[in-house]
């Protein structure tokens, strides 16, 4: 039986794999490709990346009992190309699957503060995970969008939760070192 838990850790490394399609997708792009102004809510491919990166920094530091998130938020320095960005996510991700893989069923139910700057807002882990993948998909969409219209094929970004999906990610788990009985048992 699969328990939460077990789910959010799934879901950590769905979506560190998805980053890594997509950053791969991406590789061959311009600078100025990145940087350039395109229709969608933050204005550009480097925009919407750097707001997918300071939001998990936030709310993972938020998981780990981090003081001054409000602080560390403002403080934040985007990427100016995807060259910096990508090594930048990777270690985001690789941060939350580490906390999540140290999740057990009761540290789901575990209040986390976060610090709003105005206030504090407290919800159980799980929560705070759920949010917290359910952004970064809804920007990765986003994203999607934005290549599709550069004439940039759109990778595949959801075939990880599902055990039977394994030949759809096969390459990319041997690229990030991953097995699937490690992770599906």
């Amino acid at each position: 039986m699969l328990s939460l838990a077990g789910q959010l850790r799934i879901q950590a490394r769905a979506n560190r794999l998805a980053n890594h399609r997509l950053h791969r997708a991406m590789a061959a792009m311009s600078d100025a490709e990145f940087q350039a102004p395109r229709v969608s809510f933050f204005g550009s491919l480097a925009a919407t990346l750097n707001h997918i990166l300071a939001v998990d920094q936030y709310y993972i530091g938020a998981l780990h009992g981090e003081p001054g998130l409000p602080q560390q938020y403002a403080a934040f320095v985007p990427a100016a190309t995807l060259a910096e960005l990508a090594p930048r996510q990777r270690a985001s991700d690789e941060r939350l699957i580490a906390w999540c893989d140290a999740l057990d069923d009761a540290g789901c139910d575990a209040i986390v503060d976060m610090d709003r700057g105005r206030e504090v807002q407290r919800d159980r882990a799980a929560h705070v995970l759920a949010h917290l993948f359910m952004h970064q998909t809804h920007h990765r969409g986003q994203l999607h969008g934005m290549l599709s219209t550069m004439g940039l094929a759109p990778p595949q970004l959801d075939e990880f939760l599902m055990p039977s999906d394994a030949s759809l990610r096969s390459a990319d788990m041997a690229e990030l070192g991953w097995r699937e009985p490690d992770i599906y048992g």
